[in-house]
């Protein structure tokens, strides 16, 4: 069976110097390994190749038996790494708190330890007959959330 350390460390060596990262590696009990990378760009077909060359080379199929699968993240799933918050700050997202409480907003900014969403709510201020749209940052580590995904507009 492939070890899956040593295959993370092959893909991050082959990754090394580009933008592009790794997200997720699966590796079955029957050696079918998925290998999914991102970009803060783009992942073209050709970024997959030779990522899939680099994996081909360092683990002999004839040693190992094993199916390789390698592609990129799709931009409708949830975000997996802080890679994917730094990627799409500015952007319009949706979390899902582990307190349930599900939120659209912008994300304003990202760190490696949490992120900030910008939200939009009526509020009634002080003096006004009407409740006003007001703007309101909202920290959350990580270890917070469920999940975080894009909010895709056409």
């Amino acid at each position: 069976m492939i070890n899956r350390q040593e295959l993370i460390d092959v893909i991050h060596h082959a990754l090394e110097g580009t933008d592009r990262f790794l997200v997720e590696v699966k590796v079955s009990a029957d050696n079918v390994i998925e290998v999914l990378i991102d970009s803060m760009d783009s992942v073209t077909i050709d970024h997959c190749i030779a990522l899939n060359d680099a994996v081909l080379s360092h683990f002999d199929r004839d040693v190992e038996d094993y199916e390789l699968t390698v592609g990129s993240y799709g931009i409708s799933d949830p975000f997996k790494v802080v890679q994917h918050y730094l990627k799409n700050v500015g952007g319009e997202v949706e979390v899902l708190t582990k307190a349930g409480k599900k939120l659209k907003g912008t994300l304003k900014e990202a760190s490696d330890e949490e992120f900030v969403l910008t939200v939009t709510k009526k509020v009634k201020l002080e003096g006004k007959k009407r409740p006003e749209m007001v703007d309101e940052d909202l920290h959350f580590t990580y270890d917070e959330i469920k999940y975080t995904k894009n909010i895709i507009q056409f």
